[in-house]
């Protein structure tokens, strides 16, 4: 256990190895910008600088790089030595202030939605002290923000930042009327579940789709699936283990708390989670999960994917967001305690939430949407598009008791319970006070809300930037209604009843404690007037709604511009995603899998005529069948060529999206189907393409 415990954070520049390396008072000035959000001066970054280059040295790093979130989705960094040479030909080792907190990456070679042009190149990286650095590869990594020349957020990390200010300032706003005071900010917090496929690595290579798309474009469906629910909490077969123990070692280092490891429910899925942490800090330690996955996974000849929707017909793979508010002092602002109905300040919070839900649930269903993640949402295996709030029983009963003016009654609700197992020897166990809703896009688990639509490919950062926001709108709402009850005379707890009551009047539309992918559910859902944005191109017009601008604008999040840049490269990207595995499924169909069942139509051809020769009957249905699908091939095959050709360059990014969507997306489904059809009846010997089976059941 002592071994384990020295290993954490060995490899990363906390608060502890600060404490060692600096000077007592720097250590006093630094502390105060990470707990309470204070400038930092430039003698504290070049002594925090030096301090920073002399422990990465001794743990043998050689260079340092800013480590920094563009809206690619993925982590960058460019790497630079920490030796300057001297005129006499020695060398020195160099890091100064400077070098620590600003960086100066060329801003247009990264996605910009028009921010930046080809000439106005210029863009910074800014050292952000709340997230520690950390050494990968013998590289100092330096966690940054990324802006343009001109102020703009160009990443993930910017507004992520800019909204926890913003839910700070209003969190407070509430808990003074309360007579809460804190000297901590209140934070969000997240824990990150994060769900991945991993197949051996021979089956990658063989897989066109698989090595440049991230999923499979064809693939017959196996005899077995998941039908039988044994893969999910099964044991982990041996390979497998033996890498996710390694890949626990090297996070273990970089000070990345995980915790549960198990099998999911679709073959070759499993599952890692780490313990909830601060959500700028949750966010940078999943982009490390993701990257230690992908990395470790190549030493045991495995692949990982972590595609949303890699295989048809099993699950796909997300990322649930443990999302709640809080601070050391007050711990989280979503627990109930022993009786919710007795908790004015959670019922508070709770309400706040449920309104931003119901307000903005169309920009949290944009901030999951892509093109991978529109193959998983509503699939039966993930939430629906629809935006809507699990409560359980007891909390919907409180709730709804206040709405009716019922005080008394929701005194007298559901408290906690215990279920007794019917086992002599196993005790009593303690419930929650509500059921958990796997088909719940938001749901309330005990001291949290989980968002369940994020994709397991997807960065958080925007997720939570935007539940950031939509909280701290809703608590300045909160705050405004209690202060004009106050200053009308009324007393706290009558504030409060007269809040809730307002707030379920008016929003608990979005409240649904049932099955979230019954038809019932979005005909119903229909009629309270909650939308149901199924793609990307219908999702994505969210994020420049007036009523989003205008909230990202007031609270110093996003301003129009950067948000309609966002608009511009999401879109684009999914434009980008489409038409290449459209590229792919068109040179797949005529160059792997045409040819492989012409082989075999030619096969059955010349075995009829041979057998017709010596005068035997043969029954040609096989080669009928064969020979009716690959015209269907052939024929579907040259439709989506057609149909991808007319889309290319036309028309703005909305509209071409939207064609992608509508017409080739379903032109690559007709060429998968009659390709698929022809795995079914194709010789064994003569398919190339790895089949389901050998890639999800070869372990």
């Amino acid at each position: 256990m002592a071994e384990l415990t020295d290993r954490f954070g060995t490899m990363v520049f906390s608060e502890e190895v600060m404490k060692d390396y600096l000077p007592k008072d720097i250590w006093k000035r630094l502390a105060a910008t990470l707990e309470g959000g204070e400038p930092l001066d430039l003698d504290v970054a070049n002594a925090v600088a030096h301090a920073m280059k002399v422990w990465a040295i001794s743990k043998g790093a050689t260079h340092y790089a800013h480590w920094f979130q563009p809206l690619s989705g993925i982590t960058s960094e460019k790497h630079d030595s920490f030796l300057e040479p001297n005129h006499d030909g020695t060398a020195i080792t160099k890091f100064t202030g400077k070098n620590l907190i600003q960086g100066e990456p060329d801003a247009s070679s990264f996605p910009n939605g028009g921010l930046r042009a080809t000439f106005e190149a210029r863009g910074y990286t800014a050292w952000d002290p709340t997230s520690p650095a950390f050494i990968k590869d013998d590289v100092l990594c330096i966690p940054t923000a990324f802006c343009s020349y001109t102020g703009e957020a160009l990443d993930k990390k910017t507004p992520l930042l800019r909204s926890g200010q913003a839910l700070n300032r209003e969190a407070r706003r509430v808990l003074k009327l309360f007579g809460i005071e804190t000297k901590l900010p209140v934070v969000s917090y997240a824990g990150l579940e994060q769900e991945y496929f991993c197949i051996d690595h021979n089956f990658n290579f063989a897989r066109p789709d698989l090595q440049v798309a991230g999923r499979s474009l064809f693939g017959a469906r196996p005899a077995k699936g998941q039908e039988f629910s044994d893969q999910y909490f099964g044991v982990i077969p041996q390979r497998v283990l033996s890498y996710m123990m390694e890949v626990e070692r090297e996070l273990y280092k970089l000070g990345v708390p995980v915790r549960t490891r198990h099998n999911e429910a679709a073959p070759s899925q499993y599952e890692i989670a780490p313990l909830y942490e601060a959500s700028n800090l949750a966010v940078d330690h999943n982009h490390i999960i993701m990257s230690t996955l992908r990395n470790v996974a190549k030493r045991y000849g495995l692949k990982c994917l972590l595609h949303e929707k890699p295989f048809y017909g099993v699950n796909g793979s997300g990322k649930h967001v443990n999302y709640s508010i809080g601070n050391a002092e007050l711990g989280t602002l979503f627990n109930p305690g022993e009786t919710p109905h007795a908790n004015a300040k959670f019922l508070v919070f709770c309400a706040a939430m449920i309104r931003a839900v119901h307000k903005f649930g169309g920009l949290l269903r944009a901030t999951v949407a892509s093109a991978s993640n529109d193959h998983r949402l509503g699939a039966h295996e993930a939430p629906p598009a629809i935006m809507s709030i699990f409560l359980g029983d007891q909390l919907t009963e409180v709730f709804e008791a206040f709405r009716a003016g019922r005080i008394d009654d929701a005194a007298n609700s559901k408290s906690g319970r215990v279920m007794n197992v019917g086992v002599d020897t196993l005790p009593p166990l303690p419930t929650d006070p509500g059921d958990r809703n796997r088909t719940s896009p938001i749901a309330f688990t005990g001291n949290r809300f989980e968002f369940r639509a994020l994709g397991s490919s997807q960065s958080a950062a925007g997720s939570i930037t935007a539940l950031n926001a939509i909280m701290a709108d809703s608590l300045g709402h909160a705050a405004d209604f209690l202060e004009g009850e106050l200053a009308r005379g009324k007393d706290l707890n009558t504030a409060i009843q007269h809040y809730v009551q307002h707030v379920i009047e008016e929003h608990s539309a979005v409240i649904f404690n049932g099955d979230g992918y019954s038809s019932i559910w979005h005909a119903e859902a229909e009629r309270r007037g909650l939308p149901n944005l199924r793609t990307t191109p219908e999702a994505m017009p969210e994020l420049i709604r007036p009523e989003v601008i205008d909230l990202y604008e007031r609270l110093g999040i996003l301003n129009r511009a950067e948000l309609k840049a966002r608009y511009d490269i999401y879109l684009e990207q999914y434009c980008k995603t489409v038409r290449t595995e459209a590229i792919l499924t068109t040179r797949i169909a005529r160059t792997i899998i045409f040819p492989a069942a012409m082989r075999y139509q030619g096969e059955l051809a010349e075995t009829a005529a041979r057998m017709k020769a010596i005068g035997k009957d043969f029954r040609t249905m096989t080669l009928d069948e064969v020979t009716e699908q690959l015209r269907g091939l052939q024929d579907a095959t040259r439709s989506l060529e057609a149909t991808l050709a007319s889309v290319d360059g036309k028309g703005d990014f909305l509209a071409r999206a939207t064609r992608y969507c509508t017409e080739v997306l379903p032109l690559m489904s007709e060429v998968r189907r009659y390709a698929d059809l022809l795995e079914t009846r194709v010789a064994d010997d003569l398919w190339d393409l790895p089949s389901y089976q050998e890639i999800l059941f070869g372990k």
